[in-house]
């Protein structure tokens, strides 16, 4: 008669550590699978971006015959952004993905501020219906890239508080659910994004 309730006690224990189990783990999974959705969104973004910076070039190229430095300049930022890029798509949250991502982010914010910047000098592409429209859109762009950063970032949070918490912390580390890093801007120049529009 004992054995028959220490038997049916660790059968009950047994099937409720699998409950618990089973219910951080996939808590976990949704958390993750949150973040991996938030940064594909960055990443449509990102991909726009860098769709628009050869027409950005290409229309300014023309005007700015004496700038091939600078004009090379950007688009080797812009390479260098979208194979960070690529390799943060396939990894989102990893520490080394998001650091690369968001230095080569930081270059290119960079790079396009002083494109911008030499452009103001030249009335007559100031005035381009091209460039004007292309600076509509990357500001568009830009700000899009903004908020998709920040929903990735409040994903991130919510899986990594989740993932901290005590019980989930001991599911997580059983599993291998590791802490993913936030995209966080690389320095106080990329919190001021290149101004896009000239006046």
């Amino acid at each position: 008669m004992f054995s028959l309730v220490v038997i049916i006690l660790a059968v009950a224990f047994g099937l409720i550590l699998v409950q618990v189990v089973s219910l951080y783990y996939n808590s976990l999974v949704v958390l993750g699978n949150r973040f991996q959705n938030a940064f594909s969104q960055i990443d449509v973004q990102l991909k726009r971006r860098y769709a628009l910076i050869p027409n950005l070039v290409e229309c300014v190229k023309g005007y700015m015959v004496h700038e091939k430095t600078t004009l090379e300049a950007v688009i080797q930022a812009r390479n260098t952004a979208q194979q960070a890029s690529k390799l943060a798509s396939s990894q989102p949250g990893n520490p080394d993905a998001m650091a690369d991502l968001s230095l080569a982010e930081g270059q290119l914010g960079g790079a396009l501020g002083r494109l911008i910047a030499v452009a103001e000098g030249y009335p007559d592409l100031k005035a381009s219906q091209n460039m004007l429209g292309l600076q509509e859109e990357l500001s568009s762009t830009e700000n899009k890239v903004g908020f998709a950063r920040q929903a990735f970032n409040d994903a991130v949070t919510a899986y990594n508080n989740q993932r901290h918490t005590f019980p989930c912390v001991l599911v997580a580390g059983l599993f291998g659910f590791r802490t993913a890093s936030l995209l966080e801007l690389a320095s106080d120049a990329e919190r001021e994004m290149p101004a896009v529009r000239m006046t």
